[in-house]
């Protein structure tokens, strides 16, 4: 595709290595910012570079957040009984869009993929060992992977690190389909999935 500015090709190029978005999309985002006010463009730009800048990650669960400790880590009215573990923030959002959820979670921020190099020592995995050993309170780990060969090779492999730990591991009902992704899945399949999770192993 012929450009009529550099700097026009530019701007296609950073944005189409957004995921999901192909050169054509990227084309039309810039052609839009083009046509807006100058202060709109600044405002984004400014937006993600605060973005980049402050961004933190919640001490307890790992899930993205603007301060030390998350919101959902924060919050007294949480049941701390139940850790969900989820492979990233984007999870947490979804099930949170369930409303069917009480307790609190645990981010691994990806899933064991040995064709990726992603290994155990790659994932906050070490941390959610720590976290059930040290807190009593802790009675049962919720595994809420994705259904995909990684996602229940992960699964696995966190079964047997916590079966020997006094608590009930336990997966999310198979209502999400193999091969999907959590945060694509409808909020009443989700929501079913969570309420009727069973035993895992």
């Amino acid at each position: 595709m012929e450009y009529p500015s550099r700097l026009i090709e530019d701007a296609v190029n950073e944005i189409a290595k957004l995921p999901g978005i192909g050169k054509k999309t990227a084309l039309r985002l810039v052609l839009h910012l083009v046509k807006e006010k100058e202060e709109k463009t600044r405002s984004l730009t400014e937006s993600l570079n605060r973005l980049r800048s402050n961004i933190r990650f919640c001490k307890t669960c790992h899930t993205i957040s603007d301060e030390e400790e998350c919101t959902i880590c924060r919050n007294n009215r949480r049941d701390r009984s139940m850790v969900c573990v989820v492979e990233e923030s984007i999870d947490v959002m979804a099930i949170e869009n369930t409303s069917q959820y009480t307790g609190v979670y645990h981010v691994l921020g990806g899933i064991i993929s040995p064709i990726h190099g992603v290994g155990p020592g790659d994932l906050s995995i070490d941390s959610l060992m720590s976290r059930v050993s040290a807190n009593q309170d802790i009675k049962e780990v919720i595994l809420a992977l994705s259904p995909t060969l990684e996602g229940d090779t992960t699964a696995f492999y966190l079964h047997r690190k916590l079966r020997d730990l006094p608590v009930k591991i336990t997966s999310i009902a198979r209502g999400i389909p193999m091969g999907g992704d959590l945060e694509f899945a409808d909020e009443i399949t989700l929501g079913r999935s969570i309420t009727a999770r069973v035993l895992f192993g």
